[in-house]
């Protein structure tokens, strides 16, 4: 197996970048040698930083809008990235749908359902479908990765915590089988992120000190995680240095879940 976790030739395609993990992954993408194109869906202003950003380190960079509900708006994005950066190596399936904070936690029970098998399990496998196809075209095959959550393989008490099973779940399961049937052109591995300092974090740093705290001192490594702790494994499985690995999952959550 190689060492190399150099990005470098590559281009990498990042959903739900404006912000948090997707942000901080396409921005470790280009620290890595990557072109990248990032999308977003209503953040534009947050897109357009990154690809600044990312252009500031003198490599391409194309933002560009999506929306996973529409069923043919993968198929736009991936044509897009390939026109601009003029090659798609790496398609991570980031973007997902905030149930927790802002107008998404006044949601009914229902409507969060439907909200998160829209956006997080249908999205992903639409994207990932789109993702194979231009992929497995390529003249050295490409890389898929796609994001669950840690404690889909332990279970949560609670109702989000059921909602996000059943999606995220579902997306795990879905990788494996798509890493199945897309293998040798296409690796399928899966991120499963557990609790990462993003905006859900931030809230509860304001409202909810004692559980913040709690969360720390349920976790082995003792701190919550940090987008740029994704991003590392992001970069790892979309590099050389994984080429044997498909169909697997990095638990990103210090412990919490081993």
């Amino acid at each position: 197996m190689s060492t190399d976790t150099t990005l470098a030739g590559r281009a990498v395609l990042v959903t739900g970048a404006s912000s948090g993990i997707g942000r901080a992954i396409a921005l470790a993408a280009a620290r890595a040698g990557a072109d990248v194109a990032l999308t977003f869906r209503s953040n534009e202003s947050g897109a357009r930083e990154v690809e600044q950003q990312i252009a500031a380190m003198g490599r391409r960079a194309v933002a560009l809008q999506l929306d996973l509900r529409d069923e043919a708006a993968a198929d736009r994005t991936g044509a897009a990235a390939l026109a601009a950066l003029g090659r798609l190596d790496v398609w991570v399936n980031n973007a997902g749908a905030d149930i927790l904070t802002g107008s998404g936690a006044a949601l009914s029970d229902v409507d969060k359902l439907d909200l998160l098998l829209a956006v997080d399990l249908r999205g992903t496998v639409l994207a990932s479908w789109r993702a194979a196809k231009l992929l497995a075209d390529r003249a050295g095959g490409g890389v898929i990765i796609n994001m669950s959550w840690d404690h889909v393989l332990i279970g949560m008490p609670g109702l989000n915590p059921q909602l996000f099973a059943a999606v995220k779940g579902g997306v795990l399961a879905f990788s494996k089988s798509l890493a199945r049937s897309v293998a040798p052109r296409v690796r399928v591995n899966v991120i499963a992120p557990g609790w990462i300092d993003t905006s859900f974090g931030q809230q509860l740093e304001e409202n909810h000190q004692s559980m913040r705290r709690r969360i720390v001192e349920s976790t082995p490594l003792k701190r919550w995680g940090t987008p740029d702790d994704v991003a590392g494994a992001a970069v790892f499985l979309a590099s050389p240095a994984a080429a044997f690995l498909t169909g697997t999952t990095i638990v990103v959550g210090g412990g919490v879940v081993m």
